[in-house]
């Protein structure tokens, strides 16, 4: 019985390596850029499955292009390495502004949103939800995140560093470190207002995106969870269907507060360059991703691999346009682009 045991354990934490197709010089095919792990477990979906659908989707074959992460995939589309490329709201504006990519798609929250709030979640005992639940406008939450410890999704990424230091310092709690046209003051700038040791993480980490934000809070690392306003109830909320236990780390609802929002953050879009895709591939391409919804494995590939909900047709003037004003006060972020 042990020997089956630690058999199964095994099985378990077994990891596997995808070997993504390609496309042959001679053939036509739909790539697209998405920033992938070297291994998967095996219980999780890749996006090889998505792929797969998309194909039949399209009766053309779609392959995914394998990148470290999404400004490379951004800059996957832009050079003609790729298609498609599917990425977070601030390498999409990057997209827009620098290459002048289009949107295709974008993803649909449970509530229908194609947006989010980026938000500062806290724990309930804190001094900052203190300062927020008192009524008292002496009482400011936001000055009181000075010299506490920021636990942020990672670099550059929009609900958890561009929008909330883009209204801290636009707001005058934060000022500027270092040279106001170079990126890496941000970083200095972050530091600076809130903690040294702020987490800023590398992807994969384990204090990394909304989950790893949150988890950075509720253990005690940080201070702060800089997230989007839904990140609770995707990672931690045990009333929903697709979270039936959260993780151990979890706090309950009432031990955390969320304060006001710093601003909205667009959805996940689908990025493509105008310039080198016709309207007819476009418009393909942009039906079978509404299309995920239709059946049940199309909305587990949503569910499991993308994450979201569902796609809806959109552009980059409608998605991305007012994104500028929530990062403008960001250091460097124009000079950054413009490289």
């Amino acid at each position: 019985m042990v020997v089956g045991l630690l058999l199964s354990s095994a099985v378990l934490w077994a990891l596997f390596t995808v070997d993504y197709d390609e496309c042959g010089d001679d053939e036509d095919c739909i790539r697209i850029a998405y920033e992938v792990k070297d291994t998967y477990l095996f219980w999780e979906s890749n996006p090889q499955e998505m792929a797969d659908k998309l194909s039949e989707l399209t009766g053309e074959k779609v392959v995914v292009y394998p990148v470290a992460d999404e400004v490379t995939a951004i800059e996957a589309v832009a050079n003609g390495n790729a298609e498609i490329a599917m990425v977070d709201g601030a390498a999409g504006w990057l997209g827009y502004q620098v290459y002048d990519l289009d949107v295709v798609a974008v993803e649909k929250k449970p509530d229908g949103r194609v947006y989010y709030n980026a938000a500062a979640w806290v724990r309930a005992d804190s001094e900052i939800a203190a300062a927020y639940l008192d009524d008292d406008p002496d009482t400011d939450p936001f000055a009181l995140m000075e010299g506490k410890k920021s636990c942020h999704t990672g670099w550059l990424k929009s609900a958890g560093m561009l929008i909330p230091m883009g209204y801290l310092i636009g707001n005058g709690y934060a000022e500027v470190q270092g040279d106001a046209e170079e990126i890496e003051s941000l970083r200095a700038t972050v530091t600076s207002f809130f903690h040294k040791d702020s987490e800023i993480p590398e992807g994969g980490t384990q204090y990394s995106g909304y989950k790893g934000a949150l988890k950075c809070m509720m253990t005690g690392h940080g201070d702060i969870a800089l997230v989007k306003d839904t990140a609770y109830r995707l990672y931690c909320d045990e009333n929903e269907d697709d979270v039936p236990d959260g993780p151990d780390w979890c706090l309950d609802r009432d031990e955390i507060v969320m304060l006001p929002s710093f601003g909205q953050a667009p959805s996940h879009p689908v990025m493509y360059d105008p310039a080198r895709m016709d309207d007819e591939t476009m418009l393909l391409i942009q039906d079978a991703l509404v299309a995920l919804d239709d059946d049940a494995e199309g909305r587990e590939i949503l569910s499991d691999v993308l994450n979201t909900a569902g796609m809806v047709a959109s552009t980059a003037e409608e998605h991305l346009g007012t994104y500028s004003d929530a990062v403008s006060n960001v250091p460097g972020i124009r000079a950054y682009l413009e490289k």
